[in-house]
């Protein structure tokens, strides 16, 4: 009998972890346990009166946490794109304006991995291609499309001159609607290029110039809202 106290006490103790073990706050986000991303195969999307489609991606679950992505087209062209999950994670959180910003310059998935975010980068990519395909789908069936698109017009910002380099953007309008920015000179400076992807995320979003400057990139902030302006105001 007195052997076997022991063992009961052992039996009890291995069972307290258990007793004491609470999911954290952040269990409550889904995520695969295999390091493979996957998706289900629906999305959902929307149309505006304006001819522009919204389209909600389904979830890619992956080991470092979902993704989806909300991507918004005027036609057949990328507007502007949306997390709306993302791994709570630092390389994450400095690789998504990147993808976004290579996403409105390259009109297509067919962009590069952001170093350090591989898996997210991967999960955004094949999500994306998604929304890209349920948009052909929809455009397909919708003549507005083209007619849409023919109405976009390119316009050219003034190209400034810093002490850090010359800034110049070129802005694309549909109607009065500002659908891409891309950067035709910038300083060749870190701060510059992590700088660039966040104002142009600000101006897809603002619509305007009126926008919030880049901490630790004020004067290619300034320049680039100056160059933007300008495009704005010469806007036919």
């Amino acid at each position: 009998m007195k052997r076997a106290i022991p063992v009961v006490v052992l039996s009890i103790a291995g069972l307290v972890p258990v007793w004491l073990y609470q999911p954290s706050a952040e269990s409550s986000t889904v995520q695969a346990t295999t390091p493979a991303p996957s998706t289900s195969s629906s999305s959902s999307s929307s149309s505006g009166s304006s001819g522009t489609n919204v389209v909600t991606t389904t979830t890619v679950d992956t080991e470092k946490g979902p993704v989806q992505l909300q991507v918004t087209f005027s036609g057949t062209e990328i507007t502007a794109v949306k997390m709306l999950q993302q791994p709570n994670h630092p390389q994450t959180t400095a690789a998504v304006p990147k993808l976004i910003a290579e996403t409105l310059e390259a009109q297509s998935a067919d962009i590069d991995t952001v170093s350090g975010a591989t898996i997210t980068s991967d999960a955004y990519k094949e999500s994306l291609q998604a929304a890209i395909d349920d948009n052909t789908k929809a455009a397909s069936a919708s003549p507005s499309a083209s007619a849409s698109e023919a109405s976009s017009q390119t316009v050219d910002g003034s190209a400034l001159s810093t002490e850090k380099g010359p800034v110049q953007v070129q802005v694309t309008f549909s109607g009065t609607k500002i659908t891409a920015v891309k950067m035709l000179q910038q300083p060749n400076h870190p701060q510059t290029t992590a700088a660039v992807p966040v104002l142009v995320a600000e101006t897809l979003e603002a619509q305007s110039a009126d926008i919030d400057t880049v901490s630790g990139a004020t004067i290619t902030s300034e320049a680039y809202k100056e160059s933007l302006q300008a495009a704005i105001d010469a806007r036919g």
